[in-house]
């Protein structure tokens, strides 16, 4: 009679037998599914995962003479320089606070906007408005941030022509510190909020209209089908989204920030990318900098893991 230890490794053979048979199964079954999707892995592997090595430059002086295995290791010496900053704690600070103006006033308007596009009866009438709305999203900001500074140009700008007209002083919105945050997220808005509506469209759809029926039958008003119907059938889509806007608090837009800021405006506007630009690259401490994008990875893994658990505990949808 064979042994309980004998029993488990005859076990645990057993199963590892089975999960090699169904791997093979699977491989067999979507050969070709894993052959489309072989190109992306190769792609994902050699553009995110082979630069990691990089990585190890935050912890060592580097010199372009020497090489990354070459430069000397400094220990936590660029984190320690980075704490002990000013600098670096108003940097962080402007990119928290327009993140979060962005959260609070640019996040709901997508979900706004394609609520209202959803009650649109007119065809015709809905593509026109999608048209308009998702164009911004297809210019560059070079162009798009032109336009922006050229409306608000304090001499032929529209919005100053309008406030002269009124009889009100022309204002320096581009340097001007207490108006440089409102522009960033107005624009925003403008930019990117026709496009991120598709997002929530795409789960409109998708609720069944059976339930609108239902609802008309009973004696529902559009507010109450919109509270009842419309925004629980998209609150999963809005919580995944929410996650992931919130892993991303420490990134700002490089291009929309260096677009429109100027040196009179860097007390609110210079954020971690712009500063990154500004050190790594124009004074060639790229030590320092990529101290600063490992403490900036980390803080947004930590902020979508612990959002991600708090969606889980709090709702039945999350990333993982």
């Amino acid at each position: 009679m064979a042994t309980p230890l004998e029993m488990q490794a005859v076990v645990s053979r057993s199963l590892k037998r089975s999960r090699a048979a169904a791997i093979r199964l699977a491989i067999s079954k979507y050969k070709y599914l894993y052959l489309l999707m072989l190109p992306g892995v190769i792609w994902y592997f050699i553009y995110r995962y082979l630069p990691m090595y990089g990585v190890i430059i935050a912890f060592k002086d580097y010199n372009f003479s020497k090489g990354i295995i070459g430069s000397p290791w400094v220990g936590l010496k660029h984190f320690e320089f980075l704490l002990h900053n000013q600098d670096f704690f108003m940097i962080v600070r402007n990119t928290l606070l327009i993140n979060l103006y962005e959260l609070i006033f640019a996040f709901p308007v997508p979900i706004i906007l394609a609520l209202l596009l959803n009650e649109m009866k007119s065809v015709l009438f809905k593509r026109t408005i999608q048209t308009v709305v998702y164009f911004p999203h297809f210019m560059s900001w070079v162009v798009f941030g032109g336009i922006v500074i050229q409306l608000l140009a304090p001499n032929e700008g529209l919005v100053n022509s309008i406030l002269r007209y009124l009889g009100m002083e022309p204002v320096f919105f581009m340097s001007k510190s207490e108006y440089f945050r409102p522009v960033v997220i107005a624009s925003s808005i403008l930019k990117e909020s026709g496009w991120g509506a598709i997002i929530y469209l795409a789960a409109l759809s998708s609720i069944d209209t059976e339930q609108y029926e239902a609802a008309t039958i009973d004696g529902a008003n559009r507010w109450h089908k919109l509270i009842s119907i419309t925004l629980p059938g998209i609150r999963n889509t809005i919580i995944i989204m929410m996650i992931l806007k919130i892993g991303y608090l420490l990134e700002v837009g490089f291009e929309q920030i260096y677009i429109l800021y100027n040196p009179s405006v860097y007390d609110v506007g210079d954020v971690l990318s712009t500063y990154i630009y500004r050190v790594g690259l124009q004074s060639a401490q790229f030590s320092t900098t990529a101290a600063i994008g490992l403490f900036q990875s980390a803080i947004g893994f930590f902020l979508i893991w612990s959002t991600n658990r708090l969606a889980r505990k709090f709702s039945d949808v999350s990333l993982w």
